[in-house]
């Protein structure tokens, strides 16, 4: 790795950043967006929610306290999201070279060159969020290699979903109490946080049929991308409804619960990627700081008489859950399982674990 190579990101309106790599000396594209977390980038760019996309960090200083051991518990690697980095390429104002942690095991800058993905610093990061703000997330490119050529692409396009979740059925066992866990990309804080209520989790891929296994409820994940392209699991969803076992949707998977539902979804100007973005419960005076990383949103006014909202966003008032009045199907469009970010609203799947019975 070279300090002085130089970098630039380009946006598909024709604004360019400058800057220098600090990771793998390749270029990428994907779909620019911005996360407003401070910490917990070991866990946010092993989200399979950010596949197809390039993360710009709004906080200023990224790289300071390195990459934590690759230990495994559970089948299930403990201080990341996914067996390995989801993002196409990074962007920070101001890479720390040097890190201290007494977890650290290698540098950020080390375990991106070793996944291949390129990463740029030293340019206005405070600019470019601005201009995602008011232009919206757009797709762009991270140019090392000039000889190199990279076209725009917009992985929303694409069965992002199809590259992040699991080929085969995944057995996590606990518990005599068991849920289907439909991968459409989940972080594994998801599952550690069954396995810790002890509940067995059978993970399915997200295009198989979960409609006949015998189980006592259904969890649809988070994952990346436009929900309508799950056309599959969106089907199997609306057959599982039909039993009225308990369904818990997270992020993508409440998206994909409100499209079985009979409702629509729409995609955000710039989304909601962040461990503080406040969500305040209808019919209630609660408000939660929540973890977030969608592009897309449930329209709410075109919820069916027996669905209401259960949370609304404080800062621009969309939908950030749904439940239906009679029967045990809710769904939260921000992540209580956290990691990184607050757990303020663990108490979804304690909620979810008694509606098993």
């Amino acid at each position: 790795m070279k300090e002085n190579l130089k970098a630039k990101l380009v946006l598909i309106d024709g604004t360019e950043f400058n800057g220098y790599s600090f990771g793998y000396s390749g270029n990428c594209n994907g779909e620019v967006v911005f996360n407003t977390g401070m910490v917990g980038y070991p866990e946010t760019l092993t989200d399979p929610s950010y596949s197809g996309q390039i993360l710009v960090c709004t906080f200023p200083l990224i790289g300071n306290y390195g990459i934590p051991a690759a230990d495994y518990e559970n089948g299930m690697l403990n201080n990341f999201e996914s067996e390995h980095i989801q993002i196409r390429g990074l962007v920070v104002s101001n890479y720390s070279y040097e890190y201290s942690h007494h977890s650290a095991v290698q540098s950020l800058s080390n375990w991106l060159i070793e996944a291949k993905v390129p990463a740029i610093t030293g340019i206005d990061t405070r600019m470019l969020t601005r201009r995602l703000r008011e232009s919206g997330t757009m797709p762009g490119k991270i140019v090392i290699n000039e000889k190199e050529e990279i076209d725009f692409d917009d992985p929303n396009e694409h069965d992002l979903v199809g590259e992040v979740s699991v080929n085969e059925p995944v057995e996590y066992t606990a518990g005599k109490k068991k849920i289907v866990l439909i991968d459409c990309g989940t972080k594994n804080n998801i599952i550690r946080a069954f396995l810790g209520r002890d509940i067995t989790v059978i993970r399915m891929p997200y295009n198989h049929d979960f409609t006949n296994i015998n189980c006592d409820g259904f969890l649809i994940s988070n994952g990346p991308g436009n929900p309508k392209m799950n056309k599959v699991t969106i089907e199997n969803t609306r057959k599982v409804m039909e039993k009225n076992k308990p369904i818990l949707g997270i992020c993508l998977g409440s998206q994909i619960l409100a499209l079985a539902a009979g409702a629509d979804t729409y995609k955000l100007k710039y989304g909601h990627r962040g461990l503080n973005q406040p969500c305040n419960e209808t019919g209630t005076k609660r408000s939660y700081i929540t973890s977030q990383n969608h592009g897309y949103a449930v329209k709410a006014s075109t919820l069916l008489q027996d669905w209401r909202e259960w949370f609304v966003n404080d800062n621009d008032g969309t939908n950030e859950g749904l439940i239906h009045i009679s029967k045990p199907f809710f769904a939260a469009q921000f992540h209580p399982e956290a990691s990184p970010g607050p757990d303020d609203s663990e108490f979804i799947f304690d909620m979810f674990v008694r509606a098993l019975g």
